[in-house]
């Protein structure tokens, strides 16, 4: 196993594992040691006593709508980002002494409806005052962001909240649209952040706290945007400036620090119902004597979300790949998984559009397969919230493999028997455990998970970026060079003029895995709204991943461009400036970032080193 490696699911080693993350945050890994298995689930908890937290978000006193362009302080603008983290909770006794909660964090987002905290080890008694900070502390700041199991706040695929290559979370993400003076629709981003900008924050309450009670105890806060943007220092996005990434001595980050003292106001206290623990998920169809996969990523990569339901079995995955690779689960037995997603190419298809049974093709280009295991919405539009989900629609589409999923259970078991069995386990035993397993029923979910099993294994994670980082070779200048320009914001108000790639496909997958309107416009496809229904999703699709990306032309959803000159040259100066085109884009000139043609290669150059030799 190389060095930069991860080995979430090991055969025999507990106590390996456990060196490498504590046992209580492992996620969704199976550990098969001394002949017995062991599902390890994430905490899950019942709220019990202590204290909660809810906080409303307001411009004007008036509830926050996120994508609304109607907010008016001498300029139209929306939010369509809120996110921040918050530390270092404490209380204030009447006699002033600070009872602390250490190592407790949140994650607040609004558009996950995030907003709801519970802190725990709260003592009983009087409290006058509560505490919190804006960010992180600086030890945890500049710590390893990947120890953080997968629904811990500070997970940095949960809160994309972290600048990977440059070390540190943004404290504070808020973006949004806004009109300038002429009518023309542009964008702010504002990515508060950095040690010195850490924020406390200290807020006047009568608390009286009894672990005796049976309900929660609750403060209301609220988080008003107009008092953020226009208190002591006001901040015009026209004017102030439309973007900070917090360098030393920023104005707007120095505006945001000071506004955020009189943002934050108790509203409320009241009791609470305790919310009821999350659900255990338990293993589906347990087979007898299971196999854990080796389930291996860098060690860059953050701790992913894996079903605690369908654990990583050697006998599933197997499965999983000679049913993606079997053309007779097709109607007409001539295409499998595989004729659309060729290994050779990252699992994508050179083809614009595929063809499925009877010369059908789709209308939108098929996404590579690797490093599925952090997605958690799929296809373009994100219509499928899992991988057993999406892995039936291709099997049924007309315009793909076109089989009804009986049909599909029906040959899946005439062709694979035995496997599902070993997979699955023996149907006719009621604990699932018998030794004696010779057949098992087969369904269209067992298809399913299996072939999500199998996915969800494809990791990719040894490219010469990589090995670049753990110092193994070096890149050359022009390749160093894109480096930057990728991971640069372009900023003209603090002399930076990057290429602003990392605000979608930063990190070290390369992609957020959320959905943004990249401006391409001349399209029916509406993307992500046939699924929401929200017009303010119009036009935006999956961001997919940047790794393999040389592997996997053509780009976009509909496979508009045929090479990654094309696609920068959209990015440079083809940008359609629609009213729901991302923020982060919508900042940049109306006329694109007209980078010199030497830094479209060194940015060209640096992609290339994004590809996996394994699919050479």
């Amino acid at each position: 196993m190389l060095a930069d490696e991860v080995l979430l699911c090991e055969v025999n080693d507990v106590q390996g594992l456990s060196k490498r993350y504590p046992l209580d945050s492992v996620v969704a890994m199976i550990i098969v040691a001394i002949g017995s298995l062991a599902i390890i689930p994430a905490a899950t908890k019942a709220e019990k006593g202590g204290l909660r937290i809810e906080i409303e978000h307001r411009y004007d006193g008036k509830r926050l709508a996120l994508d609304s362009l109607s907010y008016r302080a001498g300029e139209v603008f929306s939010v369509t980002r809120l996110s921040y983290l918050l530390s270092g909770f404490s209380l204030s006794t009447p006699d002033g002494e600070w009872v602390s909660l250490p190592d407790q964090y949140a994650l607040i987002d609004l558009e996950k409806r995030m907003t709801s905290i519970h802190l725990t080890g709260v003592p009983d008694g009087e409290y006058q005052a509560i505490a919190f900070s804006i960010g992180v502390p600086e030890s945890v700041n500049h710590a390893d962001p990947t120890q953080y199991p997968a629904d811990h706040p500070l997970n940095t695929h949960l809160n994309n909240l972290h600048w990977t290559w440059q070390d540190g979370y943004i404290f504070m993400a808020l973006e949004g649209r806004y009109r300038k003076q002429d009518k023309e629709l542009s964008g702010y981003v504002y990515h508060y952040a950095n040690d010195w900008n850490r924020k406390r924050i200290e807020l006047p309450v009568s608390l009286q706290l009894k672990s005796t009670t049976t309900s929660t105890s609750q403060i209301g806060l609220s988080f008003d945007l107009q008092s953020l943007f226009h208190g002591a220092q006001r901040i015009s996005f026209g004017t102030t400036g439309d973007s900070t990434h917090s360098k030393q001595g920023d104005e707007i980050a120095k505006a945001l620090n000071v506004n955020m003292a009189t943002a934050f106001a108790v509203v409320g206290v009241s009791d609470a119902t305790p919310r009821p623990a999350k659900e255990k998920l338990k293993p589906l169809y347990l087979p007898a004597n299971p196999v854990g996969f080796p389930f291996k990523m860098s060690a860059r990569f953050p701790i992913p979300d894996l079903p605690l339901d369908n654990p990583l079995l050697v006998s599933r995955v197997d499965l999983g790949e000679k049913l993606f690779h079997d053309a007779s689960l097709s109607r007409d037995g001539t295409i499998s998984c595989a004729s659309c997603h060729d290994f050779a190419l990252a699992f994508s298809d050179a083809r614009t559009f595929s063809e499925g049974v009877d010369g059908h093709t789709g209308a939108r280009h098929s996404m590579p397969l690797f490093n599925l295991a952090w997605k958690q919405r799929f296809f373009w539009d994100g219509s499928a919230p899992s991988l057993r989900e999406q892995v039936l629609d291709p099997l049924q589409d007309p315009r793909e493999m076109g089989e009804t999923l009986e049909n599909v259970a029906r040959k899946a078991e005439e062709n694979y028997p035995n496997e599902f069995a070993k997979a699955f386990g023996n149907s006719d035993s009621t604990d699932n455990n018998s030794a004696d397993v010779q057949k098992t029923e087969v369904t269209a979910e067992k298809v399913a998970l299996a072939l999500e099993a199998y996915l969800l294994s494809l990791t990719s994670y040894q490219s010469r970026f990589d090995q670049a980082m753990k110092g193994e070779v070096e890149l050359s200048k022009e390749e160093q060079r894109g480096f930057e320009l990728f991971f640069s914001e372009y900023e003209p108000r603090s002399g930076s003029y990057g290429a602003d790639c990392f605000h979608c496909h930063g990190g070290a997958l390369f992609t957020d895995h959320r959905f943004h309107n990249n401006g391409l416009g001349g399209h029916d496809d509406i993307g992500l709204e046939a699924t929401t229904w929200k017009r303010s999703d119009r036009y935006k699709f999956s961001t997919p991943s940047l790794r393999n990306i040389a592997l996997t032309a053509p780009y976009m959803h509909d496979g508009r461009f045929g090479s990654l000159e094309e696609v920068l040259e959209h990015y440079n100066s083809g940008v359609l400036r629609t009213e729901n085109l991302d923020p982060n884009l919508a900042k940049h000139p109306k006329g694109g970032l007209n980078l010199p043609k030497s830094d479209i290669d060194a940015l060209i150059a640096f992609l290339k080193t994004l590809t996996d030799p394994q699919y050479k």
